[in-house]
């Protein structure tokens, strides 16, 4: 069934789709050809910059419904009753890799999902870990850089993974949990996903509390050993995105039980660790979790360029009753994730359908830039004004924080028990022998890898301050296979 006649991009009806206007048979193309002009400049224009990092991705559509009341400790009206739903669209990622890379991967997997709500949209932008490597964002561009290729060999480099993780020890606990069995998820459908900083929630009385959000597979945790791995990227680079298109497709909707941990704000100055610090968790035995919810997808975009590569999150996208808390890479971020698509995608890019608020409408002053659509017509763009324009409320998204001293750059408050190695301690002891096993494993063929043997030793150093026993299995293994 045909949907009427080609056209350009003008509207006008296409006559031949199949050959180059020429002067005369076989003689040279014209430039008068605008429609052979037109398809070519816009399939030169049809890949737009890739994240530098979450480059590969995949996402869905869903719903998140409430199971739980949770008004005494946030206003947030997505939240507000039991039984409530909201529309949902998940990315998923790796880190590293770049846009054509394998999802079978050894990295990190991004989390990040946006609710439609009737306050805007709120971005939770996470990982599939509930710690990171750093603390503090302004360590991000050199992580990230030891990460991708090296500037002279055009490579990922041994030398530079392990040089910045052997002198940024609170990078331990992440790594410990990155070598480990949940390194390499068997898709994304089973694994976890965490918001992973501390946010605000702020009821209607004006209480705070500090929050960590959880996100358990419905599915079961699975996952790929390194040779697994290598086997699936070798034959099937798409595996992940292809599972969850195929699941959704044939009514196999994944889906995750949504837990919080809960800190009243008071409990915070005097933890014992700071509540803040991305590279720890918070105990469950000192804050339970608590389920809220459940997240389903159910359907798979149309255009993956058009929902999945153009998808916009940002961490500074909140709605009443939630905010920020000091965490300092959660601060740097709320900057960092809107200038990157301000820069890629372009500063219109929250008009697309993919970004735009679903369940109400972007009321503001801002207009023109690349691909504005004009829906401001005639309204004026400024306020205060006196012709019926968008208003403030007066009244702020997240409950204020008392401050105090004096600038400066600044490590974040220490507290009692904060160290850069307990955690992952108690991570590596929590381990099965099987799990340890395969653990040093992967970390001592990484390792084995840098060409320095002061990089090798400093990097091992810390696993043996997090453990004893972990440092001299470590430190065996790689003597082993380095000679």
């Amino acid at each position: 069934m045909t949907q009427g006649p080609l056209t350009t991009e003008a509207g006008a009806p296409v006559a031949d789709n199949q050959n180059s206007e020429t002067a005369g048979v076989g003689g040279p193309v014209l430039v008068q050809d605008q429609l052979l002009l037109e398809k070519l400049a816009h399939f030169n224009r049809e890949r737009i910059p890739e994240r530098v990092v979450h480059a590969r991705g995949a996402g869905a559509y869903g719903t998140f419904t409430v199971t739980a009341d949770v008004t005494q400790w946030t206003r947030a009206k997505f939240l507000s009753e039991v039984g409530k739903q909201t529309e949902t669209f998940l990315r998923f990622s790796t880190v590293a890799g770049n846009l054509g890379a394998a999802d079978a991967v050894r990295d990190p997997r991004g989390f990040a999902l946006k609710f439609y709500t009737e306050d805007g949209n709120y971005d939770l932008v996470g990982n599939n870990t509930p710690v990171f490597f750093i603390k503090d964002a302004i360590k991000f561009p050199d992580f990230i850089h030891t990460q991708k290729r090296d500037p002279y060999t055009g490579s990922q480099e041994a030398d530079n993974v392990w040089d910045f993780w052997g002198l940024s020890p609170e990078s331990t606990h992440q790594v410990t949990w990155l070598f480990g069995d949940r390194g390499i998820p068997a898709s994304y459908r089973h694994m976890n996903g965490y918001g992973s900083h501390t946010y605000q929630w702020n009821n209607e009385a004006g209480e705070v509390f500090w929050v960590k959000y959880h996100f358990k597979t419905d599915q079961g945790i699975k996952n790929l050993t390194t040779s697994e791995a290598a086997e699936t990227s070798g034959l099937d680079p798409d595996s992940h995105q292809r599972d969850l298109r195929e699941a959704i497709e044939r009514g196999d909707f994944p889906s995750w039980t949504v837990q919080v941990q809960i800190m009243p704000a008071a409990d915070a100055a005097n933890y014992r660790f700071n509540p803040f610090d991305l590279t720890k968790v918070w105990p469950h035995a000192d804050y339970p979790p608590i389920e809220i919810g459940k997240l389903e997808l159910n359907r798979n975009p149309e255009n993956i360029f058009a929902e999945v590569e153009q998808s916009i999150f940002s961490p500074a996208h909140f709605v009443p009753g939630i905010g920020p808390s000091p965490d300092k890479m959660l601060q740097g971020r709320l900057f960092s994730y809107g200038d990157a698509h301000r820069y890629r995608v372009g500063i219109n890019a929250d008009h697309l359908p993919v970004n735009r608020p679903h369940a109400t409408e972007a009321r503001t002053n801002s207009r023109d830039g690349y691909l504005y659509d004009g829906r401001h017509k005639g309204a004026k763009n400024y306020e205060p004004n006196s012709f019926g324009g968008p208003a403030e409320t007066g009244r702020a998204l997240w409950q204020p924080l008392p401050v105090s001293g004096e600038t400066g750059d600044t490590e974040a408050p220490s507290h009692a028990e904060d160290d850069n190695f307990v955690q992952a301690g108690n991570l590596y002891r929590l381990m099965s022998e099987d799990e340890k096993t395969r653990l040093i494993e992967n970390l001592s063929q990484n390792i084995a890898g840098v060409s320095r043997d002061d990089i090798a030793e400093r990097a091992i150093n810390n696993f043996r301050q997090a453990d004893a026993d972990f440092g001299k299995r470590l430190e065996a293994a790689v003597q082993a296979l380095r000679g």
